[in-house]
């Protein structure tokens, strides 16, 4: 295996997926709504004019890449770095390239610090806000890998982190907050913590005996189930008026349904005596949901 194969394993690339395109709809929806910090000249909306201000936007896209990537990455490799000791205890975690020695500690968080100053690097070139920001962002997403330690509420933190994504995108472009994006994160903060419990539920026995915190192995899994379809309904709550506000067309609203069916059939295939198909909830479903979404939400800013 090539040492790029075993860094993109250890941080499970491909699930940038379930992030990625709310960070995108953030970035275009301040495209759309114009204004391009630090460019008090440069007012976007759809009549862009192909100039400097086109060839910033381009630029800010790819750092925003850089961002989501490098934050993604640095959290994920954190996290396997702190939980070597337990994910080698864990039959369905020994696997893992740390505790099978394909990657070694030290070197898993030199990886971590890498991708740290290629953050921080990255936004202060996006603009000094992002830059300022940058280590509030970092701290949530590595504080994430202690907290199974001491709270049940480890899910919620996981998913303030990724909610970071919509907001952050759009302050890259624009340099302040706005109540859109806004709702957006609360979107993920609510759909992520709720997939992430689902996802817990394969260590209960495990979290129990090693007195590490979560909500299926406090609440067992029928109660872990009801807390994460109330969470799952609180994203669906934010997302459906978050169209209203941001006053959306017929496009937006097809995503609505494929985002809400993707919610309603995970839970329709995991039971609480079979967790046969956790997986096949937590990365096909919520893969398609977020990113058959993310396209819409962008066609729909785009076209209508």
């Amino acid at each position: 295996m090539s040492a790029i194969k075993k860094y993109l394993s250890l941080v499970k690339f491909s699930h940038t997926i379930f992030a990625l395109p709310f960070a995108m709809i953030g970035f275009f929806l301040a495209m759309k709504q114009g204004n391009i910090s630090e460019q008090g000249d440069a007012h976007l909306g759809w009549g862009i004019h192909f100039s400097e201000t086109w060839q910033l936007m381009i630029a800010k896209f790819f750092l925003v890449l850089i961002c989501m990537v490098t934050a993604r990455s640095a959290a994920m490799a954190f996290n396997r770095y702190l939980d070597r000791s337990y994910d080698a205890l864990n039959p369905r975690t020994a696997i893992r390239e740390i505790p099978q020695g394909v990657i070694s500690p030290i070197s898993a968080f030199l990886f971590v610090v890498l991708n740290c100053i290629i953050f921080m690097v990255a936004a202060y070139t996006i603009n000094l806000i992002c830059f300022f920001l940058s280590p509030v962002a970092l701290f949530v997403i590595l504080f994430y890998s202690y907290t199974k330690r001491f709270t049940a509420l480890c899910h919620l933190v996981l998913g303030l982190g990724l909610s970071l994504a919509p907001i952050g995108a759009y302050i890259a472009v624009t340099g302040h907050f706005a109540v859109l994006p806004i709702l957006f994160s609360f979107t993920v903060l609510f759909w992520v913590s709720g997939f992430d419990i689902i996802y817990a539920m394969q260590d209960i026995e495990f979290d129990q005996s090693n007195k590490l915190h979560s909500i299926p192995s406090i609440l067992g899994a029928v109660n872990a189930l009801r807390v994460s379809e109330l969470l799952h309904l609180l994203s669906a709550i934010t997302v459906v008026f978050a169209g209203f506000y941001g006053g959306f067309h017929f496009i937006y609203w097809v995503g609505i349904l494929v985002f809400l069916g993707m919610l309603i059939y995970q839970h329709s295939i995991v039971k609480p005596n079979d967790l046969t198909k956790v997986n096949i909830a937590f990365m096909t479903s919520n893969g398609i949901a977020s990113v058959v979404f993310g396209l819409l939400v962008i066609i729909d800013l785009f076209f209508l």
